[in-house]
């Protein structure tokens, strides 16, 4: 029954699942910037390339 009790009180595993969870939610924010940075460098990469092939005469 001690051992019982020991291992309820135990909070260990919730400071791991909490980091846990925190390294997740830092990922996810992580992936939508860098996908919402790829679209926009995209879009200003296809301008700069436009702007060019006309200015060169392609």
């Amino acid at each position: 029954m001690h051992t019982l009790r020991k291992f309820l009180k135990d909070e260990s595993g919730a400071t791991a699942i909490e980091y846990g969870l925190i390294a997740a939610l830092v990922s996810v924010a992580a992936i939508g910037a860098l996908t919402a940075m790829g679209t926009s460098l995209n879009t200003m990469f296809t301008a700069v390339s436009t702007a060019l092939d006309t200015a060169v005469g392609v």
